[in-house]
């Protein structure tokens, strides 16, 4: 590739910015961090007034979220609740206690 190619690419690559994924869905947020940290203020503002109509407690945790892209502190506990989410409620069998397994198969499986 030339350095006029690497350069348009890398460009495309900067100008996407940041995008907010929650599940299966994804938000694209601006490049700047300054307008970042502003929309993640704005909405934990309004999310303090949840008892509102439309503003609801929602909005905290979202910006929290946002704000967790630009600020280390948050994204640490961002990071602490997922990784703590994911083992929690994650679809994978309990650990058995050790040594029951292979007493089952020794036996047979007929005895405990």
């Amino acid at each position: 590739m030339n350095k006029a190619g690497q350069a348009d690419r890398h460009d495309k690559t900067r100008r996407r910015g940041h995008r907010l994924r929650i599940g299966s869905r994804s938000i694209p947020l601006p490049a700047s961090p300054v307008l970042r940290m502003v929309i993640g203020i704005v909405l934990i503002l309004a999310g303090l007034v949840g008892f509102l109509p439309v503003i609801g407690f929602w909005m905290i945790p979202l910006g929290l979220i946002v704000l967790s892209i630009d600020l280390p502190w948050a994204r640490r506990g961002r990071r602490r609740l997922s990784v703590w989410f994911r083992r929690r409620f994650s679809r994978q069998a309990p650990p058995e206690t050790p040594g029951e397994s292979q007493t089952n198969l020794r036996d047979g499986g007929d005895s405990p």
